[in-house]
């Protein structure tokens, strides 16, 4: 008899793990379960995690009250077989809340030799309808995650006929470019498995589209409607000049596409209405930022339509996630088929106004010490994410202090610039939150807190950002195609000249001007006569709003940070 568990009273919300670091991010930022799997026997060949890790972040989540979903979605070979027997018998040591299969005859060896061990149905098994849901259920499976490409109107369906199974479905993450699950393209392009968690993204890189005449000679030309029958079309990879790759299209139309990233952050309440028992998000390679940061806005999100559904919207959710490098951001299948506003067709690179500065590394009496992931410079606000808390911790720093014994420059030494590629450490001492007391930053900043900055972006990467916005709001029924159409039209030009000048959204150096978000250790903004009445309405404020100067009447107002009163409270 198959271990069966019930459904729970509200939606759990589940966090990938790529290694140890990032388990305890989604743990200590809000995750109700964490999914992980070591690389011989799932289909993630590029996993972390070996055996005394797992048994580690097992033992961490549940020390927190966190579930653990162990992945064995391997498609067996007989060679995999012999192996399967002492792979149970371990999963059965360590202990975890379920196990993810993908192939049915995997399912029924665990379901035989270990009955003891729940059994979850892998989005590798492509479950679209609720026959495939209800076959699972009936042997003895407790949750089925449910594929990509189902729409919330089937999902709806689904729920409906079969009530008793937990069903899953991702919220957010990276979309593949074909059916999720059976690309063969980085295969062919990179010999990279993509089903194996090996992918290359050979659907994002850069390509030029060639047409070739009957007679075998190549030409630019303009396609018409008159034309267009006459050419066979073919790619060329940008480092594979000369490799020409023949296109092939249907009534669906051609799939080497660049698809946005999955978010139904705007619609989560529909989801949470009616009773995904799983909200799954995808990035098991991505950055401890990516998984810190979306954890916290999801869990934010969740906790607050529970407390007052009526009142709930995903706007200040979706500030947050706008911070985290993305493709772009869409609701992909959610209205049952892909629009154009589901894909990136002139720039592709996962872009965000914020990086990931470092996180908490540890704390003494005195400091804590950060470990820098990209590049400081004298004059850059950290901003510090709580676990569990709402309110940010901004800080202005004008120089650093090194103390990993084998960075560069050596220990001990203080520079205005930091660069990350020696993994260096750096002391904060408390004194420098010059608007909080040590007691105070200790509680808020344990370690593993994670710290952002903003990021200098090209011309093209900023037009990129605004062209997301509009494609959302659009795709979301509230937006105007033809503003769409005049951003798309910008961000051509844009990449076309191809500029490299950089800026930030913010002033960096303190002489340059003040965010006005009375950072701690903002020389401007704490100092300067003129910040006075500033410094007035900030002590007055709740967290998340900021302060700006008003260029046209010289008057101080109050402005909303993007809309964000960020935070948990606990």
């Amino acid at each position: 008899m198959v271990k069966r568990v019930q459904r729970p009273k509200r939606s759990e919300l589940l966090m990938p793990a790529g290694n140890l670091l990032k388990l305890k991010m989604a743990v200590l930022y809000g995750a109700d379960a964490v999914y992980l799997g070591t690389p011989d026997m799932s289909l993630r060949v590029k996993s972390k995690f070996a055996l005394e890790d797992v048994i580690a972040g097992v033992k961490f989540a549940h020390d927190h009250g966190v579930r653990v979903y162990l992945t064995l979605n391997l498609f067996s070979h007989n060679k995999d077989i012999a192996r399967l027997p002492g792979f149970v018998d371990t999963i059965r040591t360590i202990g975890p809340d379920g196990v993810i299969v993908a192939d049915p005859g995997v399912f029924h060896f665990v379901a035989t030799h270990a009955p003891d061990l729940e059994l979850h149905i892998s989005t590798q098994a492509n479950v679209c309808s609720w026959l495939s849901v209800d076959f699972w259920d009936k042997q003895g499976a407790s949750l089925v995650v449910l594929a990509r490409e189902v729409s919330f109107a089937e999902l709806c369906e689904i729920r409906e006929k079969c009530p008793q199974i937990k069903l899953e479905a991702f919220v957010h993450g990276s979309m593949c470019m074909t059916y999720s699950g059976r690309c063969l393209l980085s295969n062919f392009m990179a010999e990279r498995g993509a089903n194996q968690g090996s992918c290359a993204n050979s659907c994002r890189w850069q390509y030029k589209v060639h047409m070739k005449l009957k007679d075998g000679t190549l030409h630019e030309l303009e396609l018409t409607e008159d034309n267009k029958d006459l050419f066979d079309f073919f790619l060329e990879e940008d480092h594979r000049q000369g490799e020409l790759l023949p296109i092939e299209e249907d009534e669906r139309g051609a799939y080497i596409l660049n698809a946005k990233d999955l978010c139904l952050m705007p619609v989560l309440d529909d989801y949470l209405k009616l009773g995904v028992d799983s909200l799954k998000v995808e990035g098991r390679g991505k950055s401890p930022y990516y998984v810190a940061a979306v954890t916290r806005a999801y869990r934010m999100a969740i906790d607050d339509w529970f407390a007052n559904p009526d009142d709930w919207t995903a706007d200040p959710y979706m500030v947050e996630l706008q911070s985290v490098p993305s493709r772009g951001y869409s609701l992909a299948f959610h209205e049952g088929r892909l629009t154009n506003h589901a894909h990136n067709y002139e720039h592709t690179a996962t872009i965000a106004e914020f990086e990931y500065a470092g996180h908490v590394e540890r704390l003494d009496d005195a400091a804590l010490y950060l470990a820098v992931k990209n590049k400081l410079v004298a004059g850059d606000v950290l901003e510090f994410l709580p676990p569990r808390h709402r309110k940010t911790v901004m800080l202005r720093l004008y120089d650093y202090h090194i103390v990993q014994k084998n960075a560069r420059p050596q220990s001990g030494e203080v520079v205005t610039e930091v660069n990350a590629g020696p993994q260096p450490v750096i002391r904060i001492p408390f004194a420098l939150f010059d608007q909080m007391t040590p007691a105070e930053v200790m509680a808020l900043l344990p370690p593993l807190t994670i710290v952002r900055k903003e990021r200098a972006l090209t011309q093209a990467e900023w037009d990129r950002l605004h062209l997301d916005e509009v494609a959302q709001r659009v795709e979301q029924g509230g937006g105007s195609e033809n503003l769409y159409r005049r951003r798309l039209d910008t961000l051509k030009d844009s990449v076309d000249k191809a500029g490299t000048t950089l800026r930030r959204k913010s002033p960096r150096l303190g002489v340059e001007g003040c965010c006005g978000r009375g950072c701690n250790g903002c020389l401007v903004f704490w100092n300067d006569p003129s910040y006075a009445r500033a410094r007035e309405l900030l002590a007055q404020k709740k967290a998340g709003e900021m302060l700006r100067t008003d260029l046209h009447d010289s008057k101080i107002e109050i402005a909303l940070d993007r809309g964000l009163e960020r935070g948990f409270e606990g």
